[in-house]
């Protein structure tokens, strides 16, 4: 007993000698009748922990508000969402200092400010599309990185904290890279300000919670019980945050189907009563179609283009994401689902994404082969295959590697953007019957922009000695 509480001892002076090297001072550590110790805030705030993330607000989160400062507009509206939730953080994490571990609807009201600055980013990115659409959404999707704080052990289900970073900032990238590509060649303060918001989050947060919270946040056993947090104020001209929380402790409850049973019972009362059809008119004879003499068979020039005009997607089936019998996952007809994630995946899986439209899924973990057909506007963000990718009968997708694919398939497609990284360079690509396909690979430095590349299209056929040689079609300018 008195050994162990020697070293609480020296662990209290050591810590006090470390906080007044850092120019901490005026705090207060008491010790509790068990031996354990609670931190004021000043000395809480003064921690080691809290000035590394002082330091990671200033540098990375700064350089970001420069560059968006550049560009104005909603760009610098949701980065300064982004520091203010960097900024919600930090108090939570000098408030978990001196706060007992709080239960799991505890901690969705402590977490309470930091879940509504992130509902105010996803609300930006809702409503009418911006010009800036991707820059709003690889903001809102990167802030899901800052809920590694919500970690409170490995039966959780969630990743391990620097795990949790990384795999979140993946979501993110898949937009901050449409931003780096489209104004690479056009304006550098856009491509500085996708550069900054990549450094923000790797290597910037996920080193400081490798270096501070490998574990997760320690919660003070002798602290304060944790109570709901008032919302920080928010800034004038901010949106206002949908009322759906992340963090909740209740799951939504069902609505209850008696109201609709009542409704379609008076429905059927009324059609049996004959209220309903009791004010319609007698059809005469000469309202008849077959009898009208203004209508013909032949079809108008307008009927024709309202018949052609008609979306490919008009017949679909129900929108479907399910493991079917232990091996293939099956998404079909999702349309405009942006968040699609499949996380509990193996090698043996399949994955087949068919009849999507303006979606967007990503598979977290290896699987034998994934497939894409007759999708449309389709992005799907993978780390490894064992066999192959497969795109068919799709128009304008995109495909990120954030591992490795042996091999890449692309068959009667009409627009492919296909994102490679560095470890899959050597992924064999085959295309048949497609247009428009481009292929961008890392730059020679890791700061260095992403390059692309055109597959062609167009081949020469020429017979020489007894076989046709085919090189494809290049084309010189005057």
């Amino acid at each position: 007993m008195e050994e162990d509480l020697i070293k609480r001892l020296e662990a209290a002076v050591t810590r006090l000698e470390g906080i007044s090297s850092n120019g901490g001072g005026g705090g207060v550590v008491s010790v509790s009748r068990g031996g354990d110790f609670s931190i004021d805030g000043d000395v809480a705030s003064s921690d080691p922990s809290i000035l590394a993330y002082d330091d990671l607000i200033s540098q990375c989160v700064g350089r970001a508000l420069s560059a968006a400062e550049k560009i104005g507009g909603v760009v610098h509206d949701v980065t300064k969402i982004v520091a203010e939730a960097f900024a919600s953080q930090k108090e939570l994490l000098v408030r978990i200092k001196q706060t007992q571990k709080p239960d799991l609807a505890g901690l969705a009201g402590f977490l309470k400010p930091l879940n509504d600055v992130t509902m105010k980013a996803n609300a930006m990115t809702e409503g009418k599309r911006s010009d800036f659409f991707n820059h709003l959404k690889a903001a809102s999707d990167s802030l899901s990185a800052l809920a590694w704080i919500a970690f409170t052990g490995k039966d959780c289900g969630m990743s391990m904290p620097i795990a949790h970073v990384e795999e979140s900032w993946q979501m993110a990238e898949f937009y901050n890279n449409k931003v780096l590509v489209e104004y690479r060649n056009k304006d550098a303060d856009h491509v500085e300000w996708a550069k900054a918001l990549k450094e923000l989050y790797v290597p910037g947060l996920r080193d400081y919670v490798k270096s501070q919270y490998p574990l997760g946040p320690v919660w003070n056993a002798s602290g304060k019980p944790a109570t709901a947090t008032a919302p920080a104020k928010a800034p004038p001209g901010a949106p206002a945050p949908p009322p759906a929380p992340i963090f909740s402790s209740e799951s939504s409850k069902p609505s209850s189907s008696s109201n609709q049973k009542q409704g379609m019972s008076a429905v059927f009362q009324q059609l049996s009563s004959g209220a309903v059809t009791s004010g319609l008119r007698k059809v005469t004879d000469d309202m008849k179609t077959k009898n009208r003499a203004d209508r013909s068979g032949a079809v108008s020039a307008i009927e024709k283009e309202t018949r052609a005009s008609k979306p490919a997607f008009s017949k679909t089936g129900p929108p479907k994401m399910e493991l079917q019998m232990g091996r293939k996952w099956a998404v079909e007809n999702q349309i405009g689902k942006k968040d699609l994630v499949i996380s509990e995946c193996d090698s043996k899986q399949s994955v087949y994404i068919f009849g999507c439209k303006d979606s967007v899924l990503q598979i977290q973990g290896k699987v034998n082969n994934i497939t894409i057909d007759k999708c449309t506007k389709m992005g799907v963000v993978f780390t490894d295959v064992v066999a192959a990718f497969e795109i068919v009968n799709c128009n304008n997708v995109e495909v990120q590697c954030q591992g490795s694919a042996p091999t890449v398939s692309v068959d009667n497609t009409t627009g492919c953007q296909l994102y490679l990284n560095k470890d899959s360079l050597e992924t064999a690509i085959t295309t048949a019957k497609s247009s428009e396909i481009n292929v961008m690979v890392p730059g020679a430095t890791p700061d260095g922009d992403w390059v692309e590349h055109a597959l062609p299209q167009q081949y020469n056929h020429v017979f020489t000695e007894g076989k046709f040689e085919t090189t494809p079609v290049s084309h010189s300018g005057a």
